[in-house]
């Protein structure tokens, strides 16, 4: 059988017109170069240059230089393209994220992440915290950014930060105006608008107060809407508040614990892709929350 190392080694000397230059550009000696020739020559039954001086091509050396070439090139990008996948370089990245990262974390670090990669594919999905959590345990997406998912899920977390929450008003709102951190006894009489992401507080007061919330909405778009035509007020992350209309306030809360974690959601017992793989280090490498 003829082999690709034969072939490359009958191009360059094809090239060069001679085996001690193709032997130099190989990296191999001249007596291993012309083995190698004679070889493929033995293999094919019948020479491959008119002369022992290699510099002019038979007939049919002429027409398996022209295939050799090209099938040279071929393996080349061939190989390229699996050493890309390999490293992460090239293939496709499916994620799913929260919409607060999504929108606020992940968009420099996919361009980054693009720029450096030209033959990469990215499909990103933002969801809840429980959709991100569904859309990696039925292999929809490779990676999810979410809160923590419950033991039993067949899901691995490694959290990335923890972001603490605000109460989102209106300027114009009596908490507005409030000076300190707010404790959770300054809410009572507010309206509160409920949302999922809110659960994740401990504290039993709050989640009384979530509980008895008469209007709950699921997307931060939907929550901040509400709030903005004076519906009531809602509990985010601080992250889904960086960019704030200017006649919304989020206010600090005094309770240290009030805070959610976000983090790598993966199936458990399955190895990322090189291309996941990538991504993860450099997620884990720039992602230290919301200062």
């Amino acid at each position: 059988m003829i082999g690709i190392t034969s072939l490359r080694v009958f191009v360059q000397v094809a090239e060069c017109g001679n085996i001690r230059d193709a032997a130099a550009r190989l990296y191999r000696t001249p007596s291993a170069v012309s083995m190698t020739l004679k070889q493929l020559e033995r293999d094919l039954g019948a020479p491959l240059f008119e002369t022992d001086r290699k510099s002019r091509l038979t007939t049919l050396g002429d027409k398996v230089f022209s295939i050799a070439k090209e099938m040279l090139r071929e393996h080349d990008r061939a190989l390229e393209r699996i050493e890309a996948a390999a490293t992460g370089r090239q293939g496709r990245l499916q994620l799913a994220s929260v919409p607060s990262v999504a929108a606020e974390l992940l968009p420099g670090l996919l361009a980054d992440f693009l720029d450096a990669r030209p033959g990469l594919t990215i499909e990103l999905i933002d969801t809840d915290s429980l959709g991100v959590q569904a859309l990696v345990a039925d292999g929809t997406v490779e990676l999810g950014i979410a809160g923590p998912p419950a033991p039993s899920s067949g899901l691995s977390f490694d959290i990335l930060f923890r972001d603490p929450f605000r109460l989102v008003c209106r300027s114009d709102h009596p908490l507005a105006g409030h000076g300190a951190p707010l404790a959770w006894s300054d809410l009572a009489g507010a309206r509160i608008i409920g949302n999922d992401a809110a659960k994740a507080i401990a504290a039993e007061e709050c989640r009384a107060v979530v509980a008895a919330s008469v209007l709950k909405a699921r997307s931060v778009i939907s929550l901040l809407s509400l709030v903005r035509a004076g519906a009531g007020v809602t509990l985010l992350p601080r992250l889904a508040t960086v960019s704030l209309d200017a006649g919304l306030v989020a206010l600090p809360l005094a309770d240290p614990e009030a805070v959610r974690e976000v983090g790598v959601i993966l199936r458990d017992g399955r190895n990322p892709s090189p291309v996941c793989h990538a991504f993860l280090e450099i997620l884990s490498g720039s992602c230290h929350g919301p200062a």
